[in-house]
């Protein structure tokens, strides 16, 4: 997906549970337990996608950090400039999946797509 959306120059955002264990992100950028992140070449330097772990470095409001992210605390991967993208799941049969956004009356409005 990130490569795709690269090649099209899409921007890929990560959506992380940054509650999740081993996860390396600023803290202060983290909200309601989730952070988003710009993983475009340009802003993720030294990225490196791998099967259990994606890495960075990154300037979070100008201060260097280095982003370490296990897959399994990946919600989800969109493209910043339509929003689509895909949500993952864990695999657990839950009746009420989190929602990746909620509107300000507290209704669920998942903003992301499957592209197929």
């Amino acid at each position: 997906m990130h490569e795709w959306m690269s090649d099209n120059g899409h921007t890929p955002h990560l959506v992380v549970d940054a509650t999740q264990e081993h996860v390396a992100v600023p803290s202060e950028h983290v909200k309601d337990g989730r952070i988003v992140l710009n993983i475009s070449y340009s802003a993720a330097h030294g990225l490196q996608l791998a099967n259990e772990l994606i890495s960075f470095k990154a300037r979070f409001s100008g201060t260097p950090f280095e982003v370490q992210v296990p897959i399994a605390s990946v919600l989800g991967i969109y493209a910043r400039e339509t929003g689509q993208g895909m949500v993952f799941s864990d695999g657990d049969d839950q009746d009420d999946p989190d929602p990746i956004d909620t509107d300000t009356s507290g209704n669920k409005t998942p903003h992301l797509k499957l592209v197929k």
